[in-house]
């Protein structure tokens, strides 16, 4: 059994996003690895009260490394560039611990986890004479500047800023370069992150999603779903720009003659966000179609996904999202544009994806795209149990075998060099 050194800076059960794709990348590999993980403290609790009702949790040894609450508000503040300076700090830190695990428990393989932007690759990859993987690696595509069209100037300049760093960072930035050159392994989460590493750094990533599924059973337990009078479409996420929902609007807006049409938001945003998107809806005359749910826990959202008729996923820049995983493990089909890593996921089997185009041009196609699916249920119920299949593919236990293996070549790899 492989012993692994892992660093994973987010990492909890029972959530989404970062800690919840650390946490499951985790537990199925402790399935088949010995784990010495490397985290922030936030979740300390959650950890240490879900591990011992594990059967793996024998294999999984944490180590915390915690931070200010100040700090971690800024974490959770997406967009607050202050946290930077402090995560590489938390790296630093990172680094001395992992020293003294390497000291203390013979280490086959060093893994840099999470969190998945390229811009921080932490510093274990100083460590020598340990084969070192890192990724899933994300945050390197780019953001579609047709969706700029109707914000503000600062709005705007502000991704087209970003995107001209992130290319200037993945070139020039000089720790990137390092921890890129020293990898034995690298893993991009989405096809833009293998595309600019390959082309900037002349190496060859693997693809492997993020995320991920668990396996389901009874996939005919709601099919009738998709046959009710109520076409319920489901939308999730934090009112953040880059979700658009204005495009989730302005779609319902152009197919509410159809009866039944209905979408349920989930989530939440500022107070001026969610004013905005109110009288967006006042001015598109949706009020009686639109049901804004808030936040829920996720459980809550994922037994609501199990009664739905389509996820509808608007967002044009992140890497795969949690929810999309977690859409097919409720057999919910789901519509989306192709593109990051969603579109890398999603197929004709179990969805239906349309490209990056314009706003205005976005919304016509979805609300075509919508309207079929109205119109031919058994479309949708064929999608839904296609989902099946797709679990499987994407499963954690499927991943951490892949990972597994990918482990082995490395090291086999390293010490024939």
């Amino acid at each position: 059994m492989l012993t692994v050194l892992i660093n994973a800076y987010a990492c909890s059960p029972d959530m989404g996003s970062e800690p919840g794709m650390a946490w499951n990348w985790c537990v199925n590999l402790a399935n088949q690895c010995k784990l010495h993980i490397i985290t922030e403290g936030e979740f300390r609790y959650k950890i240490e009260a879900v591990l011992p009702t594990l059967p793996q949790g024998k294999n999984m040894q944490f180590y915390y490394n915690p931070v200010s609450d100040d700090i971690r508000k800024m974490c959770w503040n997406q967009g607050d560039w202050r946290f930077y300076s402090h995560y590489k700090e938390w790296q630093h830190k990172t680094l001395q611990i992992a020293e003294h695990i390497i000291k203390e428990h013979q280490t086959d393989i060093i893994h840099q986890l999470n969190m998945v932007g390229f811009r921080e690759p932490g510093y274990l990859w100083k460590i020598k004479d340990i084969p070192y993987v890192w990724g899933p690696i994300g945050g390197l595509k780019q953001f579609p500047t047709a969706y700029l069209q109707e914000v503000g100037l600062k709005m705007s300049l502000f991704y087209r800023i970003k995107n001209t760093l992130n290319i200037l960072q993945i070139k020039y930035n000089q720790r990137v370069r390092q921890a890129v050159l020293r990898t034995d392994l690298l893993i991009a989460s989405i096809p833009d992150s293998y595309s600019a590493i390959k082309k900037y750094h002349k190496k060859e990533p693997v693809i492997m999603s993020e995320t991920g599924c668990y396996l389901q059973k009874d996939s005919e337990e709601n099919i009738d779903r998709f046959y009710k009078a109520t076409f319920d479409i489901m939308w999730v996420g934090k009112f953040d720009f880059r979700k658009q929902l204005d495009l989730a609007l302005r779609t319902v807006a152009k197919i509410k003659h159809l009866p039944g049409i209905k979408l349920s938001v989930y989530g939440m945003g500022s107070e001026k966000q969610y004013t905005h998107y109110k009288k967006l809806t006042e001015e598109l005359n949706i009020n009686d179609h639109i049901e804004w749910c808030g936040n829920i826990p996720n459980n809550n959202i994922l037994e609501k996904m199990k009664t739905a008729s389509l996820f509808f996923f608007t967002s044009v820049s992140e890497e795969t999202s949690t929810v999309v995983p977690e859409a097919l493990n409720c057999f919910l089909p789901v519509l989306c544009f192709d593109a990051c890593g969603f579109g890398h996921v999603i197929d004709e089997s179990v969805g239906i994806k349309i490209p990056f185009s314009n706003p205005s041009r976005s919304v016509d196609e979805f609300a075509e795209k919508i309207e079929y699916l109205y119109h031919h249920r058994d479309s949708l119920a064929e999608k839904s149990r296609n989902c099946a299949h797709k679990q499987e593919k994407l499963s954690w236990e499927n991943k951490a075998k892949q990972m597994v293996e990918l482990y082995h070549q490395t090291i086999e790899n390293f010490h024939r060099s």
